[in-house]
């Protein structure tokens, strides 16, 4: 008896109430969203309602067993279940049937289940053991350390492309967020949004052009911001005052000389702010040669990979975007860039669901009185857009309170994941913050037209098995680690 009270204590409660308090508000939206007006039997299993009930119902069997399993066996089974997800993943591409294009499931009798769910819970445990075993050494110290972990991300994540789930296989890239904690130097983070800078900055103007010799207008921003991120490394990363102000200077020079030079024949812009760049990584290059090569390493060698990757981003995005991408992830991105007006195709979804959240306004139309709801104006809205019911009927105050209510759990697992000792705990805590931080900001992005929609569910809000079980399996397994390592230190 001493031990269960003790095991319940040790439970971590504000995170359990706010599990209990987003699955049962995801469930009042889920019914709202699916209600049949012609149905007397509300719950029945027929329904989206009572189905999600269904399944709230089964993901109390998923608690017990992530909570009452020796913890110790999840570091003994992280690469035995690793590897069975990844045969169950190419299984999946073999075995499933079409499914709106894409081969992810499995049926079951009745029931059809997602692999891809729950192998975001496999990848955690299998990076936790990975990185946790390295005798000491971190991602920052080790590079062929971070190779290993990177390959245990991509295995997973190609194959889920592969079954036409690229949304799935983009929630894999949380898990950057983990290796930042455990030491990889932000600036592979920092790189990576400026890469997605370059794409979108050569997708949105890559057919325009500029000035009065027809120059090419997504080639002009990106020597702009080649620019702008070499000043910031030579400014604020290795501190070069001297530098900033000969690259500036040498810029303005450059500018006055065109201008001068155009009365007589025309030089093209781009040619005139290509020189300072070129420059820049010249002076990188005498810095390799001459003054060390420590040096180098150590800082001015950022300069060349900036360019490089920035280089390789602008002459590549074009060919990426129409002929590697599928038409309607093409369309998808066109939409969310504004370059492609579409209220009625591609844009439909996304239209409809402003249109039912601005509906809203403060207090909300009041639990299924919601008429873009009714009317079933928003598609698939119980599953990804359920965050349009939530907007609709209960209106800024009802969406705010969601968000503070992730916001907090969010926090509070970062809160968890810092005050564990084990390397192993801490490090898959780091990874399920990761992933719920991702779909959050990728499910809320997609419904209000910031990002393409890319099938992202809201984690314990959104209708369906597959997800609930996953997310829950992977909060409570963590929430079991945790209350562990607080009776190791109470005793």
């Amino acid at each position: 008896m001493k031990t269960e009270e003790n095991f319940l204590k040790s439970l971590d409660w504000t995170t359990i109430i706010i599990y209990l308090l987003l699955v049962l508000f995801g469930l009042v939206n889920v019914y709202s969203a699916s209600y049949d007006f012609s149905s007397t039997d509300w719950w029945s299993a027929s329904q989206f309602g009572g189905k999600q009930l269904m399944w709230i119902a089964f993901s109390v069997f998923v608690i017990l067993v992530a909570l009452l399993i020796d913890v110790g066996i999840y570091e003994d089974i992280a690469v035995p279940f690793y590897l069975i997800m990844i045969f169950l993943l190419v299984a999946t591409i073999f075995l499933s049937h079409n499914i709106k294009g894409s081969h992810s499931w499995i049926s079951l009798g009745p029931v059809s289940i997602q692999p891809a769910e729950f192998s975001k819970f496999s990848t955690s445990l299998m990076l936790a053991k990975f990185l946790s075993s390295s005798n000491g050494e971190t991602i920052k110290s080790n590079s062929q350390l971070f190779m290993g972990a990177l390959a245990i991300i991509l295995l997973p994540m190609g194959i889920i492309v592969l079954q036409s789930e690229t949304g799935s296989a983009l929630i894999y890239l949380s898990f950057f967020l983990m290796f930042y904690r455990e030491g990889m130097t932000g600036n592979i983070l920092l790189l990576g949004f400026y890469s997605a800078i370059i794409l979108i900055l050569n997708i949105m103007y890559g057919g325009d052009v500029l000035f009065a010799g027809g120059e090419n207008a997504a080639f002009f921003y990106t020597e702009i911001s080649i620019s702008i991120a070499v000043i910031f490394i030579l400014a604020f990363s290795l501190k070069d005052r001297k530098g900033v102000k000969n690259l500036i200077l040498g810029t303005c020079v450059l500018i006055l000389l065109r201008y001068v030079a155009s009365y007589y024949y025309y030089i093209p812009v781009t040619y005139t702010l290509l020189l300072p760049i070129v420059g820049a990584c010249l002076y990188t290059i005498y810095i390799f040669l001459w003054r060390g090569k420590e040096r180098f390493f150590k800082g001015y060698g950022k300069i060349l990979i900036v360019v490089l990757v920035a280089l390789v981003c602008s002459f590549s995005s074009r060919y990426l975007f129409y002929n590697v991408l599928k038409d309607y992830q093409r369309a998808r991105i066109e939409v969310s860039l504004n370059l492609r007006d579409d209220p009625k195709g591609m844009g439909y979804n996304t239209h409809q669901a402003k249109i039912a959240i601005g509906s809203g306004e403060l207090f909300g139309k009041g639990f299924r009185n919601g008429t873009q709801t009714k009317l079933r104006y928003v598609p698939e809205q119980h599953t990804d857009f359920i965050f349009c019911t939530v907007g609709e009927e209960w209106g800024f105050v009802g969406s705010s309170i969601v968000l503070l209510l992730y916001a907090s759990l969010i926090f509070r697992l970062i809160c968890l994941s810092e005050r564990q000792v084990y390397p192993f705990y801490r490090i898959y805590g780091y990874c399920l913050v990761g992933i719920f931080f991702f779909h959050l900001l990728i499910n809320i992005g997609m419904v209000l037209g910031l990002t393409p929609v890319i099938g992202i569910p809201l984690p314990f809000f959104s209708y369906g098995g597959s997800s609930l079980w996953g997310f829950t399996l992977l909060l409570f397994s963590f929430l079991n680690m945790d209350a562990s390592s607080k009776r190791g230190k109470e005793q």
